[in-house]
């Protein structure tokens, strides 16, 4: 076992079991809403003009952010080879969440058109509120393990760049590089995801 495998180790015992286990199946967790939404959704064709410019803009800053902190993105535990504050993460601290955000949000809009205003409301607080509560859940683990492993550093870090609401002006200085050749790499089931909520709104629209 490695210098970071034990590391990995040590830090799920430190963690509440729970905490450990919503950031293994987070991915799971999220779908549930998504899935919610290519069940019950009813998108007209103003909604879908409206909401999937925000679900892609949701998907852009994905890949601007995964560009920076590479296919650990994907762990079933927390990892970071290496503390990153350059591109996204000069402005939020999280800047995959903030992405997954703004693309739950767009499809929310472009599912839920026709629908009344309590089954608008109702989708919407079903998958923007499963995100707001996987995401406190798993940002203190997250940031837990980064305090743990980069120390002052990091604790710099959180003084200078906020945790989610983006700040306007980058922060300085800066650390990491950016490298779009693991974008395909770490978003191939991102891609897949986002592609089948495209298919479920065409076939919902000839409907």
């Amino acid at each position: 076992m490695d210098g970071n495998q034990a590391e990995h180790r040590r830090d799920a015992i430190d963690s509440p079991e729970w905490q450990n286990r919503v950031f293994k199946y987070r991915g799971a967790l999220l779908a549930l809403p998504a899935l919610a939404l290519a069940a019950f959704g009813r998108p007209s064709a103003g909604s879908i003009a409206l909401g999937l410019p925000i679900a892609l803009a949701g998907e852009a800053v994905r890949c601007w952010a995964v560009g920076y902190s590479g296919v650990t993105t994907r762990s079933d535990a927390v990892i970071a080879p290496a503390l990153v504050t350059a591109g996204p993460y000069a402005y939020t601290r999280n800047p995959l969440y903030v992405g997954n955000f703004l693309t739950a949000l767009g499809f929310s809009i472009a599912f839920t058109g026709k629908l009344s205003r309590g089954g608008r409301t109702m989708l919407t607080a079903l998958g923007l509120g499963t995100m707001a509560a996987v995401y406190a859940t798993i940002i203190p683990l997250e940031e837990a393990y980064l305090r743990r492993r980069f120390g002052a550093a990091f604790e710099d870090y959180v003084e200078r760049v906020p945790s989610i609401v983006p700040q306007l002006q980058a922060a300085e200085p800066q650390q990491g590089r950016y490298d779009p050749k693991v974008i395909l790499k770490a978003e191939t089931s991102t891609f897949l995801t986002f592609g089948a909520m495209l298919v479920a709104l065409a076939l919902k629209t000839k409907k």
